[in-house]
């Protein structure tokens, strides 16, 4: 079955590349956006904090992909920046739960962005799984409250619900591995603090075929977690990466002290991450086919 695919955060890095894809992939595609933009896909507009939407939106679609929030690694976590973290994943799906709770035409399908900073920001040979314990940090406080609000479609409304725990999202040309490459320009690679965290992953093309498979496949439902089932340390990946693109690798770098000075508690990002385990949706259906010189 084609939709007609509404987008949430649709001119985020994600979004865009979503919306190309989907259309490749014969779906439609609208926008749910705070202002129109010059961009070739239909538009609606919304006000979270308002709390409007056009309800031709809901109208419009059978199905609806829910990228939107405030990015987490946009500035520094002061007070404001957090609140704006959580009010715009939680107000947003609030949002848009109450608009579809009372609109005659119901999509049949929601598919949700979350985070694989659910399990915490901790470094350790511990492999997570969808039954892994939440942890208790900010990411992940503020990830449960998402997941909450998300799974309410399902169990309230009886819509079906995916909700897709990212990993890093890998493309040359955006997002974090563009940030880690820029060493590059200088002829080197090297770790971030001691290198010894994980950094679960998952490429910009593998995503796109994952948020298609659970799109398409009525059999999807539920939480996934959306990571490459090779695992890398920030050494690791970093090392890998020289030898890839052909320049030396600096077994030191960044000292940690310095991240956590400059970026403060949101440093935890950078410095901290584990294994998770992507099984559940391999056992779905669905394949990966990067490996990480796929994606150069």
């Amino acid at each position: 079955m084609k939709h007609n695919v509404l987008i949430t955060g649709g001119t985020g890095f994600i979004g865009k590349e979503l919306a190309q894809y989907l259309i490749a992939n014969g779906h439609q595609v609208a926008i749910l956006t705070r202002r129109k933009k010059e961009i070739p896909f239909k538009q609606y507009l919304w006000d979270i904090e308002k709390g409007e939407i056009d309800p031709e939106a809901i109208e419009f679609s059978t199905a609806i992909i829910h990228l939107a929030g405030e990015n987490i690694s946009a500035r520094r976590w002061s007070k404001m920046q957090k609140r704006k973290i959580v009010r715009s994943r939680i107000q947003s799906t609030i949002l848009l739960y109450k608009s579809i709770a009372s609109a005659k035409k119901k999509p049949s399908v929601i598919i949700s962005a979350s985070a694989v900073g659910y399990y915490g920001a901790v470094t350790g040979d511990d492999i997570f799984t969808e039954e892994s314990p939440q942890g208790q940090d900010f990411l992940a406080e503020t990830v449960g409250k998402w997941e909450k609000e998300m799974l309410r479609f399902s169990s309230d409304l009886g819509i079906r619900t995916a909700i897709l725990r990212l990993g890093v999202v890998f493309s040359p040309n955006d997002g974090a591995l563009k940030k880690m490459l820029l060493p590059l320009k200088f002829g080197f690679a090297a770790p971030i603090g001691k290198g010894r965290n994980y950094i679960p992953w998952i490429s910009i093309h593998d995503l796109m075929r994952l948020f298609v498979f659970a799109l398409e496949n009525k059999s999807v439902s539920g939480i996934y977690n959306a990571t490459s089932p090779t695992h890398f340390t920030n050494r690791e990946l970093m090392k890998e990466i020289a030898q890839i693109k052909h320049k030396f690798f600096i077994p030191f770098g960044v000292p940690a002290f310095l991240l956590k000075l400059v970026f403060g508690e949101m440093s935890c990002v950078i410095l901290e991450g584990s294994r998770v385990s992507s099984k559940k949706i391999r056992q779905s259906g669905f394949s990966f086919d990067d490996e990480l010189a796929d994606i150069f």
